[in-house]
């Protein structure tokens, strides 16, 4: 009965589907894919929740660094109930370390002015840190994308 116990695990240790661990590079893209849902739901607080308190933040329509919570919040606080979204286009990681990834691409700003939806391609680069057991944004920047004439 033994030996037949013993196949019976083996078999399911083959057969189970494998753990898989994220390593810092999985888990800093997931912060930036929680960034962009965040935005998309039109809550400044709830954006300023995926940015470390520290953080600094260059934004696409901003002429000042906004350091720190309050003032990421207040960066935000025009896009509240706006129906404004975000959507990733290209994305490059970068591990720095276990603690530090750099996330760059492309992403479009789709903005609603006078009802009308009007995309705004735009850049970014994110310095997305572990702190504690949490992922956060350290730094982000943005900035218009300017797309090649044809």
């Amino acid at each position: 009965m033994a030996r037949i116990s013993q196949v019976v695990f083996i078999v399911l240790m083959f057969t189970s589907p494998a753990v898989a661990v994220a390593g810092p590079a999985e888990d800093a893209n997931a912060a930036v894919d929680r960034w962009s849902a965040a935005f998309n739901s039109n809550d400044p607080e709830t954006i300023a929740k995926n940015y470390c308190p520290d953080a600094i933040l260059l934004g696409t329509v901003s002429p000042v660094m906004s350091e720190g919570t309050q003032a990421i919040i207040k960066y935000f606080t025009p896009t509240k109930g706006t129906g404004n979204k975000n959507a990733i286009d290209e994305r490059r990681t970068i591990t720095i370390d276990d603690n530090a990834v750099e996330v760059t691409g492309f992403y479009t700003f789709t903005r609603m002015v006078e009802g009308k939806a009007v995309p705004g391609p735009s850049r970014f680069t994110m310095l997305v840190t572990k702190r504690g057991s949490e992922w956060c944004i350290a730094h982000h920047h943005s900035s218009p994308h300017v797309l090649p004439k044809n």
